[in-house]
């Protein structure tokens, strides 16, 4: 038997929901309260629940959360920019807390919650799906093994569809979001730091919203938020990474791609399908060596969200954070690096210029 772990949920939209079913997933993991100011939404959330809908109570605000329910562990994943305001009667509970990403939209925020999560003495964990898919799991394990040898250059693509429609259209505008490279780069801008083993020194955003959301209006506003873009990071052990995001290409065959190439070889790592493309160096004109193979992911996971099973795999690894004492894999420290990466690039875009991480203070 194992210890039960009764979770809250705060933001039970699209991401809500697909927290809820991997939970459903975690042996002994139950939900027993659910808190939204949309009662849509908390619909939502009944319905993922099915059977054990009634188990959870329902709250309207996140103050009655806090106030009145009895939770081991709160998944947030309220809209970004409301973060730190939910987060601050949360942090004052008796419960682990899984955070959604971007931990913050501003670099301000986001060093508020980690100063405020250093504190704590449970886990307070940033939710980075991407780190949990096994293809890139896989493809991380042997880039830190030595497999390409030492590594120089890091290549991460995503070509994929728009952004989704959210409750109230918040995502559609840079100040709800901290902007695209923040909202949806951030997961990335982890990946980076956490394949390199350094830190950031500089970086450089080419992008802008060219295709998308063109002809939307929401209460006379268009919307501001980057569609498209190459980000260049220069890391302080001279490794360099690139991103190479497309917002309008969800015809292309894997939507993530990431390559590492290093002195001895390169890596790649495709998802979908979850293979992995190993090349080494041969000397010119010699026959390639490339070795493939395919990276399984368990169906049951991979049908209970839309991140290749990742949610499911970030779950248990949280829950033997609570359970065990086992190490949080993604800290709040974490989240504040990841966000001002991707604000870097957002100034980087806008401003046409190279800009220094010590700008940001961090």
């Amino acid at each position: 038997m194992v210890a039960p772990i009764r979770y809250g949920l705060v933001g039970t939209g699209m991401m809500g929901v697909e927290h809820l079913r991997n939970i459903a997933l975690v042996p002994g993991a139950e939900v027993v309260a659910l808190a939204d100011p949309v009662p849509t939404s908390l619909g939502w959330a009944r319905d993922a629940l099915g059977d054990k809908a009634d188990r959870a109570t329902a709250y309207d605000s996140v103050e009655a959360f806090a106030r009145e329910a009895e939770v081991d562990a709160i998944v947030v994943a309220s809209p970004n920019y409301t973060h730190r305001e939910v987060l601050t009667p949360l942090l004052d509970m008796d419960a682990a807390i899984l955070c959604e990403k971007p931990m913050a939209t501003t670099v301000a925020d986001a060093r508020w919650i980690a100063d405020r999560a250093a504190e704590l003495a449970r886990p307070f964990w940033v939710a980075m799906e991407y780190r949990f898919m096994p293809p890139a799991a896989a493809f991380i394990e042997q880039v830190h093994g030595g497999r390409v040898g030492r590594l120089q250059m890091l290549s991460i693509r995503e070509h994929r569809f728009p952004f989704l429609e959210k409750v109230g259209d918040w995502n559609r505008f840079n100040r709800n979001t901290g902007g695209t490279m923040v909202e949806k780069c951030c997961h990335f801008f982890d990946l980076m730091r956490l394949i390199v083993r350094s830190e950031p020194v500089r970086v450089y955003c080419s992008g802008a919203m060219d295709v998308n959301h063109l002809d939307e209006r929401y209460g006379g506003e268009t919307p501001d938020i980057i569609d498209n873009s190459f980000t260049t990071v220069d890391f302080a052990n001279g490794v360099r990474a690139l991103l190479d995001l497309s917002m309008f290409a969800d015809g292309a065959e894997h939507q993530e791609e990431m390559s590492a190439t290093g002195d001895q070889a390169r890596l790649d790592v495709l998802i979908p399908p979850g293979e992995l493309v190993f090349s080494p160096r041969v000397g010119f004109r010699n026959p390639k060596a490339v070795e493939r193979t395919m990276v399984e992911i368990d169906p049951v996971a991979h049908a209970a969200g839309s991140h290749e099973g990742s949610t499911y795999y970030q779950h248990l690894a949280f829950a033997a954070a609570i359970r065990d004492g086992a190490p949080v894999q993604v800290t709040a420290e974490d989240g504040l690096r990841a966000v001002a990466i991707g604000a870097a690039a957002e100034i980087s875009a806008r401003e046409h210029r190279v800009v220094e991480m010590r700008e940001l203070g961090v």
